[in-house]
């Protein structure tokens, strides 16, 4: 059975505004040897870290290792994708599918909070809603509070915001049947796995999470969603042209 291993950068939960990165990444990779390139990047880098990040390759002084990575004749070209999703823009997006609004800048903050559920936050009273329809998303609302009421009934699985849901989606189409190798991550319970496996119709073979400081092939996603979330938002011509082959349409 095909396995991918993926992690992502940019990552605040549904806390799309005010977050510290505008963009959000995914990488999903697909690897022969990835000790042997994690080995390389040691040889190379030098740094006594016993786990390696994307800013190890974003200083200056290895900038020629981070053209070795991302070039066409490096480790990952052809064995890695890139999901990448701009904030504000998603938000918007689902603003206006949701709740039908056209939202300014100044508006997404607040659509943000109403669209998503916090600990802490009251919950409105319970009251009859439409039912989710998971292959097509979530129907629209006259408003936040309706939204709200139906949201409560099933946090997990009817989020609209988590961006890593449609990533997920995303990466599993692209690669075809195939299971997934997660780094470990909360806010991928068993509900929102069911979802991931509704949403994938039957692509999606299987799901395990892994550690990143232990497999070489999870760090290596690691290293690609935020080299390419980095470029991405510094928009530095030399990099993005690297970044390019790796994007998901």
């Amino acid at each position: 059975m095909r396995e991918i291993a993926c992690d992502e950068s940019g990552y605040e939960g549904e806390k799309l505004i005010g977050s510290t990165t505008r963009l959000f990444a995914h990488a999903s990779v697909r690897i022969a040897d990835p000790a042997g390139v994690l080995t390389e990047l040691r040889a190379r880098i030098r740094s006594p870290a016993t786990q390696y990040k994307a800013n190890h390759l974003l200083r200056a002084k290895h900038h020629e290792t981070l053209a070795w990575f991302l070039g066409p004749s490096g480790p990952m070209r052809g064995n890695g994708h890139v999901f990448l999703l701009d904030k504000p823009a998603f938000v918007r997006s689902v603003a206006a599918s949701v709740l039908g609004l056209d939202l300014p800048d100044t508006g997404l903050a607040a659509v943000n909070d109403a669209l998503r559920l916090r600990r802490g936050d009251p919950l409105p009273s319970m009251a009859a809603s439409p039912p989710f329809p998971s292959a097509a998303g979530p129907p629209s609302f006259p408003g936040a509070a309706a939204f709200r009421e139906w949201l409560c009934e099933d946090p997990i699985g009817r989020s609209v915001l988590d961006p890593l849901v449609p990533a997920l989606v995303a990466a599993v189409r692209q690669w075809g049947p195939v299971a997934v190798a997660h780094d470990r991550q909360t806010q991928l319970p068993p509900r929102r796995i069911d979802l991931l496996r509704e949403r994938c119709g039957g692509d999606l073979l299987g799901f395990r999470f892994l550690d990143a400081e232990s497999h070489p092939q999870i760090q290596l996603a690691d290293m690609l969603a935020g080299t390419v979330r980095h470029i991405a938002e510094t928009g530095e011509p030399r990099w993005s042209e690297l970044i390019a082959p790796y994007l998901l349409k």
